[in-house]
């Protein structure tokens, strides 16, 4: 294949070289990107989705789901990856290059298969669109070439690729319209029965050859909501996997220290109870030792949870805002953040949302024993992953306490059962707490900042508020308040949505007061997200004969904003391909779960170097969390991780995390020496950095480190000697510095 390099070789410096002129070298760095695309693809896809008719708005589904969402999939996450070719100006020294060094590999072109891809799609619902479509792909594809970031093989390939995408796309989902339209969707497919010719018919009961006559429409219209719900579900559930397999994100700290939890079994932990762990374990024994592995169970929970919020929100209101009720929880980050993060609030909003269902059906009249009993379990289950899970008794009692028809349980054994059943799943923490000197209440005491006196302040309160007003989605959140205050009103003639109301608002108005004493995190209040979701659309249900455009455009509205910001929650990378520059390091949404490869190979680089004195090294962090992460992404340190660890977090004289109670190095490798890593903070984002980034200038920041790291002298005391070896800046993808760490080199521990 020589002489088919030498000639792709020979065509790219034709085209980067011998084309070069003042004209095409300021065309071509434009036609690669610039501000005004962004804008301008979104003005026109609103303006075909709002006077396009049914063939605009299909363009515009068919464009996000297969140019933007496949096609980039496709290219980007697995093509790149598994092809790995560089760049030409990584392996030609003459390369002309007018644009940036992008850090990603170079077979196939993104940016051709992105507009053949688009191309196509638009001339399947526009043929002429191709006099203007087609040349502008070839001008894209043709300046990566010219600006010396693409060979013409790249471009060649991306852009066959692309049409595939784009035509194979359109028909393939039309083809499979012919198959299950008739079926999951019998009216909606007389309204649109082909996706390419897009032909609307407003009367679906209309006689139409070969159609089956539709019988209990509104049965069937129901159903087909609940239908979308289930194909939406198993959509999500499919790309989250790929998200996660894709390698796109690693690990957060919390997930790399509960994945050591699984590696020592126990019947609970400093900090937190052990389902996390033993979920893990089941996980990582299926996918292996891998992010996938560690978060299964993120995406798997989450499909759960949707499957049971459709049925439950099919069955008590209605199809439709089943449906739009899923919608609206994947357009909200903090909702969102959970699938494909696996922490302790996975387990807990599942167990939270089962025990909310089957409390549901416990609370009527003919509520029954084996009710209550099972929203015992999943209150104890909750518990298990979180100690906040036994709170989900508080709105029980007050639904009792304040809807007089269900006082009668309070004279009957199934409360009380279901009580003693969730108080049984506490049994496993109780002994090991009793064994290890009761540390988790000095935890949770300090936590919660208990152990302080109380001084009134407001800025735990503005800043609990406006988490949660971003986090939540601002329509949504004011959503929320409008769908709280008329449940509330309407406590007496609409139970469920008073059920619901209490089954979310109490947890996080009591966390709202909590506020003016201590720090209160975001996601403490996600056990409450899916109550108030399913509260905000069963009342949208209800008054959308009276508001139904006030409604409608405020669900645009909500998903306008947060559909866009979710997207850039899973790949910030999406930032620089709209307006042509990546997000600074510190503004990066992604910071905490990217750089942990290269940090990991820093620490590993001066632990060989050290070893080639001649003894054994090991690794010693400041803090648990960077502990764990080195634990799981220095290879050697993750295949010794169970039996023989060489990754500790320092020696301390009372309990800070979980590492006191396993094995530590004290007296397990003495004669040794060791690597003390500290983890500092980012630089800090001068003032005007915003706009400063915006207009392409040099961003201020704060960039001297400081003077001098010093270790804490119970680590002085157990080495003979302690070197300084100074900061790492740890770049990532060469889109500048994620992190900082400093190093000391440890010598001889006593």
């Amino acid at each position: 294949m020589s002489w088919a390099l030498s000639i792709d070789i020979g065509l790219f410096r034709w085209i980067n070289q011998g084309w070069a002129n003042p004209f095409f070298d300021f065309l071509m760095p434009i036609a690669s990107g610039n501000p005004f695309f962004a804008p301008a693809l979104v003005v026109v896809l609103i303006f075909l989705w709002l006077r396009g008719g049914p063939r605009g708005r299909l363009c515009v589904v068919m464009f996000v789901f297969l140019a933007l969402v496949l096609n980039n999939v496709i290219v980007s996450d697995w093509l790149k990856k598994a092809i790995q070719r560089p760049r030409p100006f990584v392996d030609l020294p003459d390369v002309r290059l007018l644009v940036g060094r992008g850090s990603s590999y170079s077979m196939p072109s993104s940016h051709a298969s992105n507009w053949f891809a688009t191309a196509a799609v638009v001339w399947v619902y526009y043929r002429r669109s191709w006099v203007f479509m087609v040349p502008l792909a070839c001008l894209v594809s043709l300046s990566r070439i010219y600006n010396g970031v693409h060979y013409p093989s790249d471009v060649a390939v991306g852009a066959m690729l692309g049409v595939a995408t784009g035509l194979g796309g359109v028909y393939g989902l039309n083809a499979c319209w012919q198959i299950i339209g008739p079926r999951w969707f019998p009216i909606w497919w007389r309204q649109l029965p082909c996706l390419v010719r897009a032909e609307y018919r407003r009367d679906p009961m209309l006689w139409r050859p070969g159609a089956a006559a539709v019988r209990n429409p509104e049965v069937v219209e129901e159903r087909q909501w609940i239908n979308l719900g289930y194909a939406l579900i198993a959509v999500l559930f499919l790309g989250r996997l790929a998200y996660l397999r894709s390698g796109i994100i690693e690990l957060s700290k919390d997930e790399a220290y509960q994945w050591l939890w699984s590696k020592h079994l126990d019947l609970s932990y400093y900090s937190k109870p052990p389902l996390i762990a033993w979920l893990q374990f089941v996980g990582t024994h299926l996918f292996g030792d891998t992010e996938l592995g560690v978060r299964f169970f993120a995406p798997f929970l989450a499909a759960v949870v949707a499957m049971m919020v459709l049925r439950f929100m099919g069955r008590e209101v209605g199809g439709r805002p089943a449906f739009w009720t899923l919608i609206g929880l994947s357009a909200a980050p903090i909702a969102v953040l959970g699938t494909i993060l696996f922490t302790v609030d996975g387990p807990l909003v599942f167990s939270w949302v089962a025990a909310m269902i089957s409390g549901w059906r416990a609370v009527q009249r003919e509520g029954r024993t084996r009710d209550w009993v099972w929203t015992g379990f999943w209150i104890g289950l909750g518990f298990l992953s979180k100690y906040a899970g036994l709170l989900q008794w508080v709105p029980f009692i007050l639904w009792m306490l304040l809807w007089p028809r269900a006082r009668m349980h309070l004279r009957k054994p199934g409360f009380y059962i279901g009580v003693l059943v969730s108080l049984a799943f506490t049994i496993p923490v109780i002994m090991w707490n009793a064994n290890h000197d009761w540390i988790t209440l000095t935890h949770l005491q300090s936590r919660a900042g208990v152990t302080e006196p109380w001084r009134p302040t407001l800025r735990f309160f503005t800043d609990f508020v406006l988490a949660e007003f971003a986090l939540l989605n601002p329509v949504f959140f004011c959503g929320m308040v409008w769908a709280g205050v008329i449940a509330w009103q309407r406590r007496k003639s609409n139970p469920l949505l008073f059920y619901l109301f209490l089954m979310g608002a109490p947890l996080f108005i009591g966390f709202l007061l909590y506020s003016f004493r201590a720090r209160v995190y975001p996601n403490w209040i996600a056990p409450a997200i899916v109550p108030l979701f399913c509260m905000l659309f069963a009342c949208a249900h209800s008054r959308w004969q009276a508001n139904a455009r006030l409604l409608r455009r405020s669900l645009i509205i909500a998903l306008a904003i947060g559909l866009p910001v979710v997207a850039v929650l899973h790949k910030s990378e999406l930032v620089s391909k709209l307006v042509g520059k990546h997000l600074p390091p510190e503004a990066d949404p992604l910071r905490r779960v990217r750089a942990w490869t290269e940090t990991s190979n820093a620490v590993g680089e001066a632990r060989r170097k050290l070893e080639s004195e001649g003894k054994p090294v090991f690794v010693v962090c400041a803090h648990y969390g960077i502990a764990a992460q080195f634990s799981f992404y220095m290879p050697e340190a993750k295949a010794a991780a169970r039996k023989d660890p060489i990754v500790f977090y320092q020696s301390s004289a009372v309990p800070e995390n979980q590492f006191y109670f396993w094995p530590g190095y004290k007296g397990r490798r003495s004669g040794q020496n060791a690597i003390y890593v500290v983890e500092l903070d980012p630089y800090k984002l001068g003032s005007g950095w915003f706009w400063q980034w915006i207009r392409g200038k040099p961003i201020s920041r704060a960039t001297a480190p400081p003077d001098k790291v010093t270790p804490p002298q119970r680590l002085f005391d157990e080495f003979e000697s302690i070197e300084d070896l100074g900061m790492r800046e740890i770049e990532w993808r060469n889109r500048g510095v994620y992190r900082r760490i400093w190093l000391f080199a440890c010598r001889n521990l006593k």
